[in-house]
């Protein structure tokens, strides 16, 4: 199994080791029938973009900070075991992967294979993706806590990343970063999903 994590780079830049590890997983993607993979926030980004989804930042670079509420599909409570229509999780990003994959986007898919968005929120459509005993991304993180959203704010905002115009999205965060989350349902389903458990989820 693969599981690729976040990154301060952009998935969709093409810096010399973003392209060296598209040319791995695809390698590996084409190779290894049986792997499975899983990507957080630029991992899922990035899983996306070999599987020829649309990459890009937002409308506007807005970001998506902290703790937010997305609302699950059919297949998204399947993967997380519940009835519950809601999942949260806390999130740091400005890019987002905007098309679901197919055959017709790239030839590491077969034709027929279903590709689902497990969930989405206001500000980002496809917060996951989830191939039957091969994928399961997740835009949102598992590992954040509220310490943690804070020195991910100052260091974006340091860098230059996070600026006056995202006074709001940033007073969002502050406001709403020690709420509890569901991280921990999340590694879960991850876990669930690299065990074979969710054979039966198409």
């Amino acid at each position: 199994a693969v599981l690729i994590t976040g990154s301060l780079y952009d998935a969709h830049g093409n810096d010399p080791w973003i392209q060296d590890l598209r040319s791995l997983i695809c390698d590996l993607w084409r190779t290894r029938p049986g792997m499975k993979f899983s990507g957080i926030c630029v991992g899922h980004q990035l899983l996306g973009r070999v599987l020829g989804a649309k990459v890009e930042p937002t409308p506007g670079k807005q970001w998506e900070l902290a703790h937010v509420n997305m609302d699950l599909t059919e297949v998204g409570q399947k993967l997380f075991v519940t009835n519950d229509t809601k999942l949260a999780l806390h999130q740091m990003h400005q890019d987002q992967v905007s098309t679901i994959p197919s055959s017709n986007s790239t030839d590491l898919l077969s034709p027929g294979t279903k590709v689902h968005n497990w969930a989405s929120s206001e500000h980002t459509k496809i917060q996951g993706l989830y191939i039957r005993d091969r994928l399961f991304t997740s835009q949102g993180h598992l590992e954040i806590d509220g310490p943690m959203v804070h020195r991910q704010l100052q260091m974006r905002i340091e860098a230059g990343a996070i600026t006056e115009k995202n006074k709001d999205e940033v007073q969002y965060a502050e406001q709403t970063s020690h709420l509890e989350h569901d991280g921990e349902l999340l590694a879960a389903a991850i876990l669930r999903f690299f065990h074979g458990d969710d054979h039966d989820i198409e």
